[in-house]
């Protein structure tokens, strides 16, 4: 494969052997609290990299046992990738297989642990059914792992019933999710938890039978055209930045701009902000490319243009959203793991947030309490007006994560912090003090101003939930392939040309997740691309309307409402009958 060719040429050129190491090897090694991933062959040991990377410690934690070399490839300019070299303590032979990381619940033997194993070593280089192990109770391998709250359930009898691969095993997948009985469909209701997790199984279960099969050969396949893709997309150019369309971009900001200042001082308060709003709108759109290093591709250039879009003009914090951002693109609809859907108790996507799921991003309990279940049971009524106050929130996370010191204090990022400080601080000068205090000369005008112009960007956070809220939160395991995974779990919205302003390429969404630096003017010369490779690997192309890809959003909020109904009126029955029933896993 290319990426050997390129492993040879590497160890070739600076002359370095390294040593072979073993998969048992790496698993103690990891049990000692190494933060071990594997990037092109190599055998990498980052932890004195976790305090210096600019995207934070999570995205790292996540591909711990991992073979991270299509995240890294991705996410990495060249010269970073050049950097982790540095690192490498090992190399692998052969095609690796993923563990569970720690960050997940993995678990993993020193190299003194005998283990606690409970099958034979050839039984435990072939893990159950991926997806069907609950990420909060498995483990490193199959060797030692404990019983799943979620998978594992138990008959009356007491025994086990373990879900496992192949034509027998399939039956005694079925068996599995009928043997827990529908609330709706029974006389009387059994355990509301028992009820969600035969949800949990029915949605694995039904990604099992639309994603192309989880088998190393599939998935292999899969991996390698979606490198050769990668290499096309480069040759064809579509990496190089289109400068005119930013320039297009600067003239409409200009404009908006102006307009704000005309309307402010015809006291046309209402328009003003309206035009602000709009400016704050299209501005995300080139934060989120200079985030993503898609303008200059240089580190530094392109952040500090998004520190003086988000930061200076917009008032958030552009390096909250990239610690943020990062862990997203690496585990995109994870329940417990993906901070872009964790909006308790505002929201839930899913079913399994009324489990109270612990947040390994938040570190915390995303309680399904007295307040969630109130908002939940609603939540597809609430779902545009709460979007209309989505910018104030992003004011209290861009201030937490500068004055609690999230952001990097080492290494090429620690500056950055100090200009973000100076450029929030700029901005509630020039808008808090300079336009809201000074320029509006009543209470009702200033309320007006602030509120049209953040409402207008209300469109904005419906755009950016648009495109996962709806498609699957189940978790497939470590076998899945990372092109697979970002395409199960994000959808494009369909709109033409001549709207791509309003959308801002954040339309293109599954493309942005297979090529998150590709400038987004180019997005839609690579959704051609794109599709013919969905075509040739079997993986659906998920491709909605604006309309239909809200009533998707709305679909799905709706389900987990009348999910949360059930469990509720489940707890009820219990409770009277004095079962109590456990209204929580962590």
């Amino acid at each position: 494969m290319a990426a050997e060719t390129d492993v040879l040429r590497t160890q070739g050129s600076k002359q370095r052997s390294y040593p072979v190491l073993s998969r048992r090897d790496i698993e103690s090694l990891i049990a000692e609290g190494r933060t071990i991933i594997i990037v092109d062959q190599y055998v990498l040991k980052v932890d004195a990299w976790l305090k210096y990377h600019p995207g934070g410690d999570k995205p790292i934690m996540h591909m711990v046992g991992r073979d991270a070399t299509d995240e890294v490839n991705i996410l990495h300019s060249p010269e970073a990738r050049q950097t982790m070299d540095k690192y490498r303590v090992g190399r692998i032979e052969g095609r690796w297989k993923n563990f569970l990381p720690p960050i997940q619940g993995g678990r993993f033997r020193k190299a003194s642990d005998q283990g606690e194993v409970n099958c034979d070593e050839e039984e435990a280089q072939e893990p159950e059914t991926p997806g069907l192990v609950s990420s909060a109770a498995s483990s490193s391998d199959a060797s030692s792992r404990s019983p799943s709250p979620i998978f594992d359930t138990t008959t009356e009898e007491g025994s086990r019933l373990r879900v496992r691969r192949g034509g027998q095993q399939l039956g005694a997948r079925s068996v599995s999710v009928s043997s827990v009985s529908s609330i709706e469909d029974a006389d009387t209701p059994v355990d509301g938890m028992a009820h969600l997790d035969a949800l949990t199984r029915k949605e694995i279960k039904l990604d099992l039978a639309k994603y192309p099969s989880l088998d190393q050969a599939t998935q292999d396949s899969i991996v390698q055209k979606y490198r050769l893709l990668n290499q096309r997309i480069r040759a064809e150019g579509l990496y190089e930045c289109n400068y005119y369309a930013y320039a297009v971009e600067a003239s409409r900001y200009t404009i908006l701009f102006g307009l704000m200042l005309l309307f402010l001082n015809w006291r046309w308060y209402a328009l003003s902000g309206f035009c602000l709003g709009a400016l704050w709108h299209q501005l995300v759109f080139t934060a989120h490319d200079a985030g993503h290093m898609g303008i200059t591709h240089d580190f530094h250039t392109d952040t500090v243009i998004g520190i003086i879009i988000a930061d200076f003009l917009g008032g958030l914090s552009i390096g909250w959203w990239k610690r943020n951002h990062n862990v997203h693109h690496i585990v995109t609809n994870s329940p417990e793991h993906d901070p872009d859907i964790q909006h308790m108790p505002f929201f839930a996507i899913s079913h399994r947030f009324l489990t109270s799921l612990t947040s390994s991003y938040y570190e915390r309990v995303m309680h399904y309490d007295a307040a969630a279940k109130v908002l939940i049971s609603l939540q597809h009524y609430l779902y545009y007006i709460v979007m209309l106050f989505g910018r104030f929130n992003l004011y209290r996370l861009s201030w937490e994560y500068l004055i609690l010191g999230q952001a990097p204090k080492k290494g090429p990022a620690w500056w950055h912090r100090h200009l973000e400080m100076a450029g929030n601080v700029f901005f509630w000068v020039w808008f808090g003090y300079g336009i809201v205090y000074k320029s509006i000369d009543s209470n009702w005008g200033r309320f007006v101003f602030v509120m049209i112009s953040h409402m207008v960007t209300a469109p904005l956070h419906v755009q950016i939930t648009l495109s996962h809220f709806a498609m699957s939160a189940a978790d497939l395991g470590v076998d899945e392939s990372f092109p697979q995974r970002m395409l199960r779990s994000t959808m494009d919205v369909d709109c033409p040309e001549w709207l791509d302003f309003i959308h801002g390429g954040l339309q293109f969404q599954a493309i942005h997740h297979l090529y998150p630096r590709i400038p987004r003017h180019n997005l839609r010369r690579t959704q051609k691309l794109v599709q013919e490779f969905c075509n040739d690997v079997g993986i659906p192309y998920a491709l909605y309307g604006f309309v239909d890809g809200n009533k998707e959003v709305i679909g799905r909020l709706a389900d987990v409402a009348r999910q949360a109904a059930i469990l509720s009126k489940c707890q009820e029955v219990m409770m009277k009958e004095g079962g109590g029933g456990h209204a929580h896993h962590h």
